[in-house]
This record gives structure tokens, sequence and C-alpha cells, in this order.
């Protein structure tokens, strides 16, 4: 009897999981991207995915032409790669020409007076937003191929903030947008897109689970 409750009781977890997943998919936003430019550090590089994830973020854009993409361990990234795509780049100029092949507006992050408010912008449109190193800022190849810059409104003496909270204060804005706008609840996916992640993220699920028991096995 016992036997046959646990077995249930999986397969309803099963059950579940997957519709967790449909609803996460259903709100992706392939349509808004971060580009993360030199960024070094490993906690500030997840802390940017984990942001991402939770905003809908379909695909970051890596570009590394100074330093080196950090390794980031699956505990301070809350495993946040395993959902979300990832693309590298050699060049800010080789991801600047791919992104507006695909038809996205860019905007880097610079404060500065040709800076517009991060809330006077327009997100619920294809966007792409640049973050630069965290000492260096953006570079002048990101500012100056921009399609215009952006910068976070803030009234304290303190005129910066961590690159990873401007990204979360970013795609946060990004996602409020897109939640008021028509058609939130209509999957941006087609329907293979759609399914093809669904069954992905399944298999990521399931190959976790089988690696865990078979490292605890005697």
């Amino acid at each position: 009897m016992s036997g046959r409750s646990q077995g249930i009781d999986a397969h309803m977890i099963t059950e579940r999981r997957r519709a967790k997943l449909e609803e996460v998919a259903r709100h992706r936003q392939p349509d808004l991207t971060v580009v993360v430019e030199d960024v070094h550090d490993p906690h500030n590089v997840s802390a940017m995915l984990r942001s991402c994830d939770a905003a809908g973020v379909l695909q970051v854009q890596l570009v590394y032409t100074v330093d080196t993409f950090p390794r980031i361990g699956g505990k301070s990234s809350a495993s946040a790669g395993k959902w979300i795509s990832t693309r590298r780049f050699r060049s800010i100029e080789e991801c600047y020409g791919q992104l507006r092949r695909e038809g996205f507006t860019i905007w880097a992050t610079r404060i500065g007076e040709k800076s517009r408010s991060l809330y006077d912008l327009d997100f619920t449109s294809k966007t792409a937003v640049v973050f630069g190193n965290e000492h260096r800022g953006v570079s002048e190849a990101a500012s100056d191929g921009a399609d215009g810059l952006l910068q976070i409104p803030m009234v304290g003496m303190i005129q910066s903030l961590n690159v990873s909270v401007a990204c979360a204060v970013t795609v946060f804005e990004a996602l409020r947008q897109r939640m008021h706008a028509p058609g939130w609840d209509t999957p941006k996916l087609s329907p293979q897109e759609f399914a093809q992640m669904v069954e992905a993220w399944s298999r990521k699920r399931t190959d976790h689970r089988k690696a865990k028991t078979k490292g605890s096995s005697p």
C-alpha cells in the first residue's frame, strides 16, 4: 500500500513540475536580452543570470574581450544557467551585428548627459541592454555602437549601483512594462519552440536526479 502511494506521489510531483516548466516557458521573453561585457566577478555574473531568469529573459549575450568568463558554481547561481541560454561573441561589434540582424534595439548603460532615464524607455519592443565591467563600465565600442544610452535615476550621494543590482532594476522594469502590455499571457515562443523548451528542461531535471542518485550510491 505504501509503495503504491509513493508511486502516485512521485507521479503527482512530476506533473506539478511539468506544469511549472510550462508556466515559466509561457512567459519567456525572446525579445528581451542582456549583454554582459567583461563582467569578471562570478558572484555578479551569477546574480545577473538569476535576475534574468526571474524576469523571463530567454537568452543572455556574453562578450569577453579583456577579461575571461568567470567560473560560476551552481550553488551561487542557483543553477540559473540551466534555464537560460547564452551566446558568446569575440567582440562587441560581432554581438551588435547579430542582435541588429535579429531586430533588437540596443541600449548601453552609462551615466551621462546623453543618457535617458530607464523609466522613459519602452521595453515592450525588441530590446537589448548592455552592462559593462564593474570598474570600467561599458567599453567605448559598446557605448558608441549602441542605439542609445540609458541610466537609472538616483538621488543619493552614491551615483552608481553594483552591476548585478543595475541589471536587476532594469530587467524588472522591463518585466513590469510587459506584464501590463496586451498579450502577456500569450507565449512569445512558437508552439514548436515552446514544446522543445519544456522537453529540454524536463530532461535536465531528470538527468540531474539521476546524477544525484548515482552519486549517493554506495
